[in-house]
């Protein structure tokens, strides 16, 4: 029995792309936590798909990291699509 959660295939795009916003803030996962009042262990998490991350936290990430969270979100979108 597999231990990483079974998430959708549109979710499958999210991970990557909070650590590639994360990574072009030029941001450690332990400044980024920092910023948004989390564990770097929960950034971590997030980017690798062991925690899902709901709405509200995608629109602190983005913030965080100097993105205007309907851009994100529109670029996240234009991903899943293509």
């Amino acid at each position: 029995m597999s231990t990483k959660p079974q998430h959708s295939l549109m979710y499958r795009h999210l991970p990557s792309f909070l650590k590639e916003m994360r990574e072009k803030a030029n941001l450690t996962q332990r400044e980024l936590g920092k910023l948004i009042n989390k564990p770097h262990s929960y950034i971590y998490n997030c980017e690798t798909a062991n925690r899902r991350v709901d709405i509200t936290e995608f629109i602190l990430w983005s913030e965080a990291c100097g993105i205007d969270p309907k851009k994100a979100l529109a670029r996240l979108l234009n991903l899943i699509k293509n």
